[in-house]
């Protein structure tokens, strides 16, 4: 990961246009993808692509980091451009990152200029364009929100619209242990669901609705299904950062786990997760990990209804204005309230309204550093990270997204 050493704020330049994959690169990403995947069996099934040539737009469901190998091997032999965040392009440097044919784009934030950058590779290049519209690894092995602009994104493009449904990643490295990886089948389909003609008589409401339904998924109902089992003997080691509440005493920021062991430092209540997914307890009803998953964005709802909701914490901060890497702003004070955030560093107060930004980037262990949440704006990245016991991104974003969609009702 590059270091910013010169503190240089200048703002990566998003307006600068994406190229075709470089030919000298197309063995490199190949192949490599191939070695990064061929522990898992990667079974790739093509529907309706039989005649279709670029350019295209794909949609990919987005649940780990083997998705970025994945999709590479489904598009082969055309190459593509890939909509990526900004971390990429510090990590990789920004030649090699544009080289292999990624388009920059900081998550969650509106910006017209990375969809002229879309366009441009659409109809200009005449290639293929990926877009991860989760935006984010899957937290508990289920569809994150998806935007409501994609069938806009799609109408507008006005090329076939291509779904890249992957089952397997996130079971392979699930968000909370992607450090590591488990030996699990993987499976993707690569499916035209509107023909260039079909998306022009389609509405754009109808588009979004297919779109959603394509993109959702539920990794472990499909375990239970295909009967993968997980024989890894640290596979609950992580989980109590997706699954920080405690379902016997509702007690937050006491969960913690070892092996495959899920439990409560606070009551002593204890879960073991099985080969297939499953908590299993003694002296408590098994549970399903989406369902308490979805129960701690219930029980966050319910606080904020109730006036009850807060979140005021030191921090660290670090900054990411562009691929020249990182650097640190120092210590300061995060408060989440309905408006927005408030981050307070450096004598500035910068303000993050939730009314346009749909989610927030969560991190649970960024590249070694701890958990995080991640604001930008269109000029920069603030990775934001507090040693504070309260401090958990699932229930900053369960805050975030509740605050979006302007308290329209709470979760089950």
């Amino acid at each position: 990961m590059l270091r910013n050493t010169k503190k240089d704020m200048t703002p990566f330049a998003m307006e600068k246009k994406p190229v075709k994959q470089y030919p000298f690169l197309l063995p490199l990403i190949w192949g490599g993808a191939w070695l990064m995947t061929r522990r898992y069996g990667l079974k790739i099934k093509k529907v309706n692509m039989e005649h279709l040539r670029p350019p295209y737009l794909v949609l990919s469901t987005h649940q780990g980091f083997s998705d970025y190998y994945i999709a590479p091997l489904a598009l082969f032999p055309h190459r593509a451009n890939y909509v990526s965040d900004m971390e990429g392009f510090a990590a990789f440097g920004e030649w090699l990152y544009r080289g292999i044919g990624c388009i920059g784009k900081r998550r969650y934030v509106s910006d017209i200029k990375v969809v002229k950058n879309i366009s441009y590779a659409l109809h200009k290049n005449r290639q293929i364009v990926a877009v991860f519209p989760e935006s984010r690894h899957s937290n508990a092995g289920t569809t994150a929100y998806i935007p409501k602009n994609m069938g806009k994104l799609a109408k507008l493009m006005d090329v076939p619209v291509v779904m890249l449904t992957v089952h397997g990643s996130y079971l392979a490295g699930p968000f909370w242990d992607e450090e590591h990886p488990r030996t699990v089948p993987m499976q993707a389909k690569l499916e035209c669901i509107y023909t260039k003609e079909e998306l022009d008589g389609a509405e754009e409401e109808e588009i979004q609705r297919k779109i959603e339904v394509c993109l959702q998924y539920d990794e472990y109902r499909w375990q239970r299904e295909e009967k993968i089992a997980v024989r890894y003997p640290g596979r609950a080691e992580g989980l109590h950062m997706a699954l920080y509440q405690c379902r016997a005493c509702h007690t937050p920021f006491r969960m913690n786990s070892k092996g495959c062991r899920l439990f409560c430092e606070s009551c002593g209540a204890e879960w073991e997760m099985d080969e297939y997914g499953r908590l299993l307890g003694e002296k408590n009803a098994p549970a399903d990990i989406p369902d308490w998953y979805e129960w701690e964005r219930g029980q966050v709802e319910k606080e904020i209804t109730r006036g009850t909701y807060r979140c005021e914490l030191p921090v660290r901060v670090e900054a990411l204005p562009n691929a020249k890497g990182f650097f640190s702003l120092g210590e300061g004070r995060l408060i989440q309230e309905e408006k927005g955030f408030t981050l307070s560093v450096q004598d500035r107060e910068l303000f993050f309204d939730h009314r346009s930004r749909e989610s927030v980037q969560t991190e649970y262990n960024y590249r070694g550093r701890g958990p995080c949440i991640v604001l930008s704006d269109k000029d920069c990245c603030h990775y934001i990270y507090s040693d504070s016991p309260e401090f958990n991104p699932t229930r900053i974003q369960f805050a975030g997204e509740y605050y979006y969609r302007g308290g329209n009702g709470v979760s089950v």
